[in-house]
Formats: structure tokens, C-alpha cells, sequence
């Protein structure tokens, strides 16, 4: 999503040289999504993978409409998760990536005007088609994630899942693990608050500049917190954002992370994080920084709140 303008200027040729970077490392991947700038990333993607489709498995997501609205801010999401509309986004998507199937196609939303059952039937006939392999659900509630797994087999769910976000711990975390389906936690550095980078909010130059978790008191107290990680970091001779992502994996071996960049120095940096190993009593000091639930602000405004646990 970086790589499309969504956090400040991209530049298409450091975007692809950070994707062909990380398939060299062998961290194969890359999850988009056909509303990304309107098809930019998957043309950005599809230039990266060129000749080599076989070492990319490629996550895409479809169904939800984003506009700029007044100060860059995002606006007006809509969700749209017709049968007729994913058996056409889904061939513009192969299209513009430039290959024959798609490995996973998720749904970016639920959406409440459409049965989740008829969305999932489908996309089951698309996998029975060949034109893609797995089936995800995003932003799912328990109780929507059973629905569409009685369907057809639910491969992953992608979930807001970091320090910061936590509240999947309580239902749809279980629930999927009793589905045996696995977890795509996005935002594992809370759109970078976790790097600690930003010591004031008017070091915010983008999209999150609106994000009431980077607004006012909410910053000032959520820095503080991010203070602490820092000083636990150092001592492990890590830094904030590895142990961030360490501390996701450390949570099961049924998530994967995707925090994402548009350089390569951050990219390694990330991939550098599975080499750090929590022990019980890192994992005691963080929990005792940041309980589930400690975070000031919610993680979107409130008019895209309303389209999650769906």
C-alpha cells in the first residue's frame, strides 16, 4: 500500500527493487489490493515479478472504494461484495499483475448488503476454475468467518493484529484457530507509530496525520508507551520495530506479518526481526508495557470504524 502514495511519495523503481529484494531473501509474500491507487500496485508488482512468478505468491485484496476527501484525508469507503463484482475485479487484477491465477483473493471488507455465503460461493467457483488458489476473508468477525468457512475453506484472515490492536484476542482469534485457518496480522508496527520515529504529531506528513491515534493527547500518550518499547528494545539489542514484529510471531506459528515498506534498508530491517527470540519474561515486560487495550485513540476514524469485525 506504501508503494502507492498512501504514506507520502513512492518512487516505482525503489518499490520494485524492494520487491525483488525480498524475493532474493526468500520472503515470497506480497500482498496488495486492486483499489491500491487504482491498479498502480499491482502494475508496480506485476514489473517486480516479471520472469519470476513461480518465487511470488501473490495476496490480493478487492471490494473497497477509497477517496481523497479535503487535506488528503481518506473518505467515503464503500464495500462492495457482489458475485458479479468479484468475478470481474478478479480478471482485471490478473490482467494488470500480468499471470494466470492469483494464490490468495480476499474480500477487503464484509459487506453488509451481501449475503457473506454468496460471496464466498464465488469465489469457490473461481478456485474451482483455476483462476485462484486460496480463499481470505479480512476484517471478518467470528461469527461471519464461520459463516463463509461452512462455504468453502477459509485459508487465512487478514486482521489489524500489533500491540496496539488487540481486540481479536478475545473472539475471532480463537475462532480461526479452531477453523485451522491462519492469520495475516497487517499493521504490526501500527503504521509506524511502533518504529518511534515520531516524536511529535507534526512530524506526520501523511494520510495518518488524520488517524486519531496520531492526533493530540492521543499522540503524547501513545509516545510514551512507545518510549518504553524503545528502552526494552536496546536492551535486547534489537530495534522498536523488530521487537514489535517479534513479539506478533512470538504470538503463534499460525501468523505471518506484513509490515509494510518501500525501501530496502527497512525491509531488512524487518526480516531481521525473526532473529530475535523473546523469552517469557521479555514477553512479561511487554505485556506489562502495553496490555491489550492500553492504546489511546481508535485505529481508523470513525467513518471506516464502522467496517470492521464485520
Amino acid at each position: 500500500m506504501g508503494m502507492s502514495g498512501v504514506y507520502g511519495q513512492s518512487d516505482d523503481q525503489e518499490s520494485i527493487a524492494t520487491i525483488e529484494r525480498a524475493l532474493e531473501l526468500g520472503h515470497n509474500f506480497l500482498d496488495t489490493a486492486d483499489f491500491y491507487r487504482v491498479g498502480h500496485n499491482e502494475e508496480v508488482i506485476a514489473q517486480a515479478i516479471k520472469g519470476k512468478r513461480g518465487k511470488a505468491f501473490l495476496s490480493v485484496k478487492t471490494g473497497m472504494f477509497v477517496a481523497p476527501g479535503p487535506n488528503k484525508a481518506m473518505t467515503m469507503a464503500r464495500v462492495n461484495g457482489h458475485p458479479d463484482y468479484i468475478r470481474h475485479a478478479v480478471l482485471f487484477s490478473l490482467q494488470r499483475l500480468k499471470t494466470d491465477y492469483i494464490d490468495l483473493y480476499t474480500p477487503a471488507r464484509v459487506d453488509p448488503n451481501v449475503p457473506i455465503e454468496d460471496t464466498i460461493g464465488a469465489l469457490s467457483e473461481l478456485v474451482e476454475k483455476g483462476v485462484i488458489r486460496y480463499i481470505g476473508l479480512s476484517e471478518a468477525s467470528a461469527a461471519s468467518i464461520r459463516k463463509a468457512a461452512a462455504v468453502h475453506p477459509i485459508t487465512a484472515l487478514q486482521i489489524e493484529y500489533s500491540l496496539w490492536s488487540r481486540d481479536i484476542e478475545a473472539e475471532v482469534l480463537p475462532a480461526i484457530r479452531e477453523l485451522g485457518i491462519g492469520l495475516v496480522a497487517y499493521s504490526p508496527l501500527s503504521r509506524g507509530f511502533l518504529s518511534g520515529e515520531f516524536q511529535k504529531p507534526e512530524d506526520i506528513k501523511d494520510n495518518r496525520a488524520h488517524m486519531p491515534r496520531f492526533q493530540g493527547e492521543n499522540f503524547y500518550r501513545n509516545l510514551e508507551l512507545v518510549e518504553k518499547i524503545r528502552a526494552l528494545a536496546a536492551e535486547k539489542g534489537c530495534t522498536p520495530s523488530q521487537l514489535a514484529i517479534a513479539w506478533v510471531l512470538a504470538q503463534g506459528e499460525d501468523i505471518i506479518t506484513i509490515p509494510g515498506t518501500k525501501r530496502i534498508k527497512y525491509l531488512e530491517e524487518n526480516i531481521a526481526s525473526e532473529h530475535v527470540r523473546l523469552t517469557e519474561e521479555d514477553l512479561r515486560s511487554i505485556e506489562a508495557i502495553m496490555p491489550a487495550g492500553v492504546v489511546s485513540g481508535t485505529r481508523y476514524p470513525e467513518m471506516f470504524m464502522h467496517h470492521l469485525n464485520k
